[in-house]
């Protein structure tokens, strides 16, 4: 990862070497200006690379050390006015900094319209506080980025277009406090959201540059006529879109109103992103941070506001920490699909209002695993956890090559507090794209979902607690023989009658299942059990305290489990049974103590189940 200690400068000598740099190359000195008029972007001026107007060009040299250079892009023609075309004045900017060895490029008070603009190695853009980046609004300003392929791995295949870009490059910084506004809505012909203001009443934050945007409207543009910008779909620019590249740092920017995914980084290593705010909902497909096959990632004190994915991993992403940051999503927040997967870890992060299942994993012919999450607060989702596992190469592999055993396996929930709602809201007031809940969303709960012939393995959740909606009904408890597919965590559930047959947790062909101080309860009464266990092996629940319902045939349901020890249960609310167990395929099921005083009685059998395969003791 970066590393802040090898650095020339430290950050308070830069900022002093910087404001004597300015000072001595004004940004409208005349010379300069005569300069950038007789020569094109990007190229020396006739006066020399040591004259005054040249070094200006080049770089001020603050120190005697290289890349110590600052590079104000007024000093390449670029105007700041909210309205000129500033693409090739930045351009200029970048690429002399890249060839005198490296440096800042600084972008100064103003707002400067970019099209498609390329960073270089040993780069570092720095956006001043006041300073804005605001994403053209014609589409002809923009282009495919040629050396990005648009398939050969996950996802891939969504588009190659950027505002800000870069290829098999190594040491990129993009850095604030200053502001990138892709100005998304006008690549869209999608109707505006009835709960979503007017540009004009939007909050500062999301219009920050002060100043006339070019090509925007505050009217969004009717559902059959072509978007403003004259390009939609997999043409969309990314804010920032990495390909290849090494020791790529992001820190404290804002990034708004993307027309696509926000930050894009493809098969990538040493990455780190740091204290960004992104707000990106006024299109669809609007992820935060969309990572394919990146590895050695970093990503602390982030709050990102989202219309999808707020941190997609596809691909095969590896040695992956996301610390301290707060997430919002119409969809998921921790989305996983194709590839290799393993060591991922998520710890102290708050999500909320996210109404498409915050951890999902669709899992094809991939493999996957070590993965931890810990310490979350999860107010007011849906899921909250699903995982789908056909083993097969499907959809959610997004164009992944299959790997040579496909697994899912070691995952860790610890420390987790959440309240999952009934269905989705339809109520954010900030995100263009109407919210349409798909069948299956209603009534959710705890997914771990394996088809015949495979296994999830070892799945652990410890200190959970999860206060549900409830609602669910008598015909919802009913549902058996539950279809062997694999879908997005709501299609599972997708048939009539819509949802899951258990309020907390259902689990078919999990092998390694543990539950160690769990507590799953309802704030209206639920008829379905709290847990459903469906070909299952090798359980251990240790401290469940779960309510029951006494219109509810039971508390729990086992079909055709093995292996299984119920330690120290607490039923907190009357039921018929604790424990219903079905079919002929059960063996070794124990309960051991625990307060059951609430239920009537222990265990109730059903299809052919036999009271030889359970033991009560205590």
């Amino acid at each position: 990862m970066h590393d802040e200690g090898s650095r020339a400068l430290t950050r308070r000598e830069w900022l002093g070497a910087a404001s004597t740099a300015v000072a001595l190359f004004p940004a409208h000195s005349s010379e300069a200006e005569r300069s950038a008029r007789e020569s094109p972007p990007g190229r020396e001026s006739p006066a020399g690379r040591d004259s005054p107007a040249g070094t200006a060009k080049r770089g001020a040299p603050v120190t005697a050390h290289e890349g110590a250079h600052l590079y104000n892009i007024r000093d390449f023609g670029a105007k700041g006015d909210g309205r000129t075309l500033d693409t090739a004045a930045l351009q200029a900017a970048i690429d002399a900094c890249a060839r005198d060895g490296g440096g800042t490029v600084l972008v100064p008070t103003g707002t400067f319209v970019i099209g498609t603009t390329e960073l270089k190695s040993n780069v570092t853009l720095h956006l001043a506080a006041s300073a804005t980046l605001l994403g053209s609004g014609d589409g002809k300003d923009y282009h495919a980025i040629d050396a990005i392929p648009l398939s050969g791995d996950s996802t891939l295949v969504d588009g190659n277009w950027a505002l800000l870009f870069a290829v098999d490059a190594t040491n990129l910084t993009v850095e604030g406090p200053g502001t990138i506004d892709g100005q998304g809505h006008l690549f869209s012909h999608h109707p505006p959201n009835p709960n979503s203001p007017p540009a004009t009443e939007r909050p500062a934050r999301e219009s920050p540059m002060g100043a006339t945007e070019r090509s925007a409207t505050t009217e969004r543009p009717a559902k059959e006529s072509p978007a403003p910008a004259g390009i939609s779909g997999a043409q969309r620019p990314y804010h920032l879109l990495f390909y290849r590249c090494h020791n790529i740092v992001v820190r404290d920017v804002e990034l708004l109103r993307g027309a696509y995914h926000s930050i894009r980084i493809i098969q990538s290593e040493r990455v780190r992103l740091d204290g960004i705010y992104i707000h990106n909902r006024v299109n669809t497909n609007n992820d935060g941070f969309h990572f394919i096959s990146a590895k050695y990632v970093a990503i602390t004190n982030c709050v990102l506001l989202v219309q999808d994915d707020a941190c997609a991993l596809f691909g095969s992403c590896q040695f992956v920490t996301v610390t301290n940051c707060v997430f919002s999503t119409r969809w998921s927040v921790f989305r996983f699909g194709g590839g290799d997967v393993r060591n991922i870890a998520v710890s102290n992060c708050i999500i909320y209002e996210t109404y498409g299942c915050p951890i999902k994993i669709g899992a094809g012919q991939m493999s996957l695993e070590n993965l931890s999450f810990s310490n979350l607060i999860l107010e007011d989702v849906t899921g909250p956890i699903g995982i789908n596992f056909s083993g097969q190469s499907r959809r959610e592999d997004g164009g992944a090559d299959p790997v040579p055993q496909a697994f899912v396996r070691n995952l860790s929930f610890s420390h987790i507090r959440a309240r999952v709602v009934a269905a989705p809201s339809m109520s954010y007031g900030d995100m263009i794209p109407p919210v349409h809940p798909f069948p299956g969303e209603q009534h959710s709960c705890i997914t771990l979902n394996g088809l015949d012939g495979l296994w999830i393995e070892d799945v652990t959740f410890h200190d959970v607690q999860v206060a549900y909606a409830g609602g669910g009904t008598a015909e919802l408890a009913a549902k058996h023989n539950i279809p062997q597919i694999s879908r997005e965590y709501f299609g599972v559930w997708s048939e009539e009658p819509v949802g899951p047959p258990a309020y907390g947790l259902y689990a078919r062909r999990v092998k390694g299942l543990t539950l160690h101080n769990v507590r799953f309860t309802v704030s209206v009464p639920d008829l379905r059990p709290a847990i459903v266990l469906d070909d299952v092996q090798d359980v251990a629940v240790h401290a469940l305290s779960v309510q029951g319902n006494p219109a509810a045939e039971s508390v729990l349901r086992f079909r055709n489990v093995n292996d299984v020890l119920v330690s120290s249960p607490r039923v907190l609310t009357p039921s018929p049974a604790f424990l219903r167990l079905e079919g002929t395929g059960n063996a070794n099921v124990i309960l051991d103590g625990g307060d059951l005083t609430k239920a009537a009685r222990a265990v109730a059998f059903a299809e052919g189940a036999s009271a030889a395969a359970v033991k009560v003791r205590g």
